[in-house]
């Protein structure tokens, strides 16, 4: 049944994963690194705040965190790098257990605000835990080694680390189209009466979150891998605004116009930092505002709409066309008329 969902749409995948591929041929592989960690994290994002109705802005605890824990078992346990990724994944999970179980029970701007205060408190946890973490300078010098193979190269390291990029993002998308995520949806667009059809709402709530965080985790601690560090930019709050402004960009509920969004944001980013211009979020700004008002379901669920429209066009073309047709005229009988005998 997954690979004939997967059939039926040969051209977006082919296309997302031949992008995917040439992305380190096409920009500088750093930065393409960037955009496939940034993409899993925006598409953890939309798992809440697209299909469950909540918008956390407390995602950088996940991410940051994961990043600090990958980080510390690459320099002092001296696993591969997909085993440190996968513990800095479990963290987060374990991690959203507790901040979940507090937080999901509330909607709306609440629910911001308390995952927000969780990732604060984290935050202060990292810059006064400087034995472990390094406090404001950080975890530095964490290793990219694969079994003993040196990946220090960013080129290669990229094509080392997108199969865990590519696995998330098909976890995500195995979710959201599962009956589990059908029953998000249904909390989404009516809490009420999915718990009045028996759902428990709040349980619901609390293993998507739990879900978003391990998926956050597992690009937090690839990112950090990436860079050879883990600082306190990744747990603080600008970090969890950030990944939010992407899903907005892209598109909410798109699932994959988050990876669009962190596209054009990273991108952006490393232009402007390339050319010498220190505001980049005036900019970023601007246009994320420019996009808002122009694109209201974003760049990805606007271009979405625009296609459904033109296909139902084509489609009412077509029956106008078909009803319009003369019928054809009934062809003449030869021999004698019916109910006639020969004399």
């Amino acid at each position: 049944m997954i690979l004939s969902r997967l059939a039926a749409r040969p051209i977006p995948l082919v296309a997302g994963l031949l992008v995917a591929l040439l992305l380190p041929w096409m920009i500088y592989p750093p930065v393409a690194m960037d955009i496939a960690c940034w993409a899993l994290f925006a598409a953890a994002v939309d798992l809440l705040l697209g299909f469950t109705g909540l918008l956390p802005f407390g995602h950088a605890a996940f991410w940051g965190g994961s990043a600090y824990v990958t980080g510390l078992i690459a320099l002092h346990v001296g696993l591969p790098f997909p085993v440190a990724v996968l513990g800095g994944a479990a963290f987060a999970a374990l991690l959203a257990v507790p901040i979940g179980y507090l937080s999901a029970r509330l909607r709306g701007i609440y629910f911001a605000m308390v995952t927000l205060a969780f990732a604060q408190m984290v935050y202060f946890v990292a810059n006064q835990w400087r034995g472990l973490t390094g406090g404001e300078n950080g975890l530095q010098g964490v290793p990219r080694e694969l079994f003993g193979v040196d990946l220090s190269d960013p080129f290669f390291f990229y094509y080392a680390g997108l199969p865990i990029i590519l696995l998330g993002l098909f976890a995500v998308w195995r979710i959201v189209r599962s009956p589990f995520g059908r029953v998000l949806i249904s909390i989404r667009d009516n809490p009420a009466r999915a718990q009045a059809l028996g759902y428990p709402v709040a349980r619901y709530k609390l293993l998507a979150f739990v879900l978003s965080a391990g998926l956050t985790g597992l690009a937090g601690g690839l990112f950090a891998i990436s860079h050879g560090f883990a600082s306190l930019d990744e747990v603080y709050w600008t970090t969890s605004g950030q990944a939010v402004m992407m899903v907005v960009l892209g598109g909410i509920g798109t699932l994959w116009g988050g990876a669009l969004g962190a596209a054009l944001i990273v991108e952006l980013g490393d232009y402007l930092a390339t050319a010498g211009f220190q505001e980049t979020g005036l900019i970023t700004g601007a246009i994320f505002a420019v996009i808002v008002l122009a694109f209201r379901r974003g760049v990805w669920g606007t271009a979405q709409e625009l296609l459904r429209a033109r296909a139902a066009r084509r489609a009412a073309g077509r029956t106008a066309s078909a009803e319009a047709a003369p019928e054809p005229a009934p062809a003449e009988s030869s021999g004698s008329p019916a109910g006639s005998r020969p004399t």
